[in-house]
């Protein structure tokens, strides 16, 4: 595809709140004609101003190209939305946040009305959207051919990385990356409420925590190496023994500090479930397998 031919790739655009009228945005100055249509008419008479051609209908709006992006509040507000609406013969991807199983059954839903269907999942806020240096991308799932077509045209607001042909998948990404960085910030969260009432400077704080977490970035790595090769115990540093036997001393920091330990208690009793099992010799990777109730094949 040539760049010129990018510039003129027409998109329709439904759904202007922060996240939608950012991408609605980032397609206008970059050169592609926009149709958008949004519940609320007056988020779209802001966009009209720099551009878009305003649609009054969500059918109208689907009419007006054969790309149609669906950035709407939730998976309901989707069907709400197209009530009625013709899709034979549109390119559907749908950036709505929802589940792995939603997103396969809106799928099965768009081809049989004669769609063809790409799933995403946003891994930005509106801020990054069209600003290449920020790092945002969108995980997409579903049909390859659609996302090639597609590809360098998805790329203007963020950076495009396709997870595979189940329409399931960019939403599990998606929300797999987010339950980690929630994870984190739970840990940080619970740092700084252990230092919030002594005579020490956030700010100094803070650069030692970032430090560290980057340190221990790896370990997700490790992880996946374990998981992939059964073998738990194999060069493990600090033993589920270990660390164990080591959280009483968190437990009792918190309550002398003042700070509930709600944010850890539940991970420390996961530990000590495996732990309960004969694992105290391995490393945490056996914390995944007792989360999804699977038996470990560890290696021998």
């Amino acid at each position: 595809m040539t760049p010129n031919a990018v510039e003129q790739t027409s998109v329709t655009m439904l759904g202007l709140g922060a996240m939608g009228a950012a991408l609605a945005r980032a397609w206008l100055v970059a050169g592609h004609p926009v149709t958008v249509w949004n519940r609320t008419p007056t988020r779209a008479t802001v966009l009209a101003g720099e551009g878009a051609r305003v649609a009054a209908s969500a059918a109208e709006a689907v009419a007006a190209n054969t790309l149609v992006v669906v950035c709407l509040l939730h998976d309901t507000s989707v069907d709400e939305a197209m009530a009625g609406v013709d899709l034979t013969g549109r390119d559907l991807v749908n950036l709505t946040t929802g589940t792995p199983a939603q997103a396969r059954a809106r799928a099965a839903w768009a081809h049989e009305r004669g769609a063809r269907y790409l799933d995403g999942g946003i891994m930005a806020v509106p801020p990054m959207i069209g600003v290449p240096d920020a790092g945002g991308f969108v995980f997409y799932s579903g049909s390859r051919e659609l996302f090639d077509r597609h590809r360098e045209t998805l790329g203007v607001p963020a950076g495009t990385t396709f997870v595979g042909e189940d329409p399931g998948f960019a939403a599990l990404y998606d929300v797999a990356l987010l339950s980690a960085m929630y994870g984190m910030f739970a840990g940080i969260t619970h740092a700084f409420a252990l230092i919030r009432e002594e005579d020490i400077d956030p700010a100094a704080f803070a650069a030692l925590l970032a430090d560290w977490l980057v340190a221990m970035a790896p370990t997700a790595h490790q992880t996946a190496d374990r998981l992939r090769s059964g073998d738990y115990t194999t060069d493990v540093v600090s033993t589920l023994g270990m660390q164990v036997a080591g959280t009483p001393t968190f437990l009792r920091t918190a309550e002398q500090q003042g700070v509930s330990a709600e944010l850890l208690s539940p991970y420390f009793a996961l530990m000590r479930r495996c732990l309960a099992e004969g694992a105290g010799e391995e490393d945490l990777a056996g914390l995944v397998d007792l989360l999804t109730r699977r038996t470990p094949s560890r290696a021998s």
